[in-house]
């Protein structure tokens, strides 16, 4: 018998993949799933997602994939789906070889049911997952960055890797992000945040993962309005071409612009856990650096926020990977405000 959760916060989580699998496999253990709700990007240009979404005129499905595979409650139910959803066909030849089968899986249910959103709603029966997972928006979008030096980046693929473009300067800054076409909100987020006890920015790539959600029509407005309290969880590290030379302010100055409302943030969580020589050197390799929590600054630039300070990372050595501890990120929303 599974033991009853004892949070019962309705949540809405907004983010990409990787941070955002990690803060919902967390929230899932500790809270009432079916009072959980995902929000999902879908502006992704790059990899298996980026091409679907060429060639078949169809929103990219590959976040959406993270992020159920995360809310299913049963162990060996995610174990199993983690290997079929991340199978890539390699036996096959044609046009289907390279692509995720978890990808290919959720485009066909946006076929089958005419639209990501009704996909998505079906994948989720189909797996027995009782938390919503929604589209932030069901319009196709265009993510554009503009540097500090007034360099235009076109496209969320190219904005993620612009440090692997020829002339790349670090210190030109991305200053603005905008769509091309206007953003329309997916009624049901603009619904889940009005009736939300708490909103949640996942960790991940504050350019094209985070602030991205704060362009869509309403959103903004909607949690400004809300009686929720709101959560901004900080990166481990910085992100090379996207957060290079990030301080915590940094990242807070960034959010409540978008937001409108630097009073609206209220909690910001941020590991204070200092990570070991091996592995700062392993990253410093590779031109990224921990996060530095200048609170006075953050303070400063968001005077509401309260800064809840943990151990929220976990570094695994085998696949040389630095992340957030999804079980002590999870309790700290959860026994917060």
């Amino acid at each position: 018998m599974i033991a009853r959760p004892k949070y019962r916060e309705r949540i809405v989580t907004f983010g990409g993949k990787t941070g955002h699998f990690q803060l919902l496999n967390g929230l899932k253990k500790y809270n009432d799933t079916s009072l959980i709700t995902a929000v999902v990007g879908t502006w992704d240009s790059g990899g298996s997602s980026g091409i679907l979404r060429s060639e078949l005129g169809v929103l990219p499905p590959g976040d959406i994939r993270a992020c159920l595979l995360a809310l299913m409650e049963d162990a060996e139910q995610q174990r199993i789906a983690q290997r079929l959803f991340d199978d890539r066909l390699k036996e096959a030849s044609g046009p289907l070889k390279g692509h995720s089968l978890g990808n290919l899986i959720g485009v066909r249910l946006d076929h089958i049911f005419h639209g990501q959103d009704r996909g998505t709603d079906a994948e989720r029966a189909l797996f027995r997952i009782r938390s919503q997972v929604l589209p932030a928006t069901l319009t196709d979008l265009n993510l554009v960055g503009m540097t500090k030096k007034g360099n235009e980046i076109n496209g969320e693929a190219n904005i993620d890797n612009r440090k692997e473009k020829p002339g790349f300067e670090p210190k030109d800054r991305i200053m603005r992000i905008y769509f091309t076409t206007r953003a329309d909100s997916n009624p049901r987020v603009i619904k889940a945040i009005k009736n939300a006890d708490k909103i949640v920015f996942a960790p991940g790539d504050l350019y094209t993962s985070v602030l991205p959600h704060l362009l869509i029509d309403g959103v903004s407005e909607a949690i400004i309005k809300s009686k929720a309290k709101v959560y901004f969880v900080l990166n481990l590290i910085e992100k090379e071409g996207e957060t290079d030379y990030f301080k915590a302010s940094d990242f807070i100055k960034a959010f409540v612009f978008y937001l409108g409302n630097p009073k609206r943030l209220n909690f910001l969580i941020a590991n204070d856990k200092k990570f070991g020589r091996e592995i700062v050197k392993v990253y410093e390799g590779e031109k990224k650096r921990a996060i530095i929590l200048d609170e006075a600054l953050t303070k400063k630039t968001a005077p509401n926020v309260r800064i809840i300070k943990g151990n929220f990372g976990e570094y695994l050595k085998a696949v040389h990977l630095l992340r957030h501890n999804s079980e002590n990120l999870a309790l700290a929303i959860l026994r917060s405000g």
